[in-house]
């Protein structure tokens, strides 16, 4: 995800011709890699912990 990301910043901050369609693009796609990075990195690992079936002490 930091490879796209890095690789997408000069679409943000394009300023020629074409830049009305890249900036848009570029922000959307982003966006979608903070949301998706933030959801495997902290929402999955809770989500594991809370239905996973809790192991038993031993006797």
């Amino acid at each position: 995800a930091l490879t796209t990301a890095l690789g997408l910043a000069p679409l943000l901050f394009a300023s020629g011709v074409g830049a009305e369609v890249q900036r848009p693009l570029a922000t959307v796609v982003m966006g979608g890699l903070v949301t998706s990075t933030l959801l495997t990195l902290l929402v999955l690992p809770a989500l594991h912990r809370w239905f996973a079936p809790k192991a038993e002490a031993p006797a």
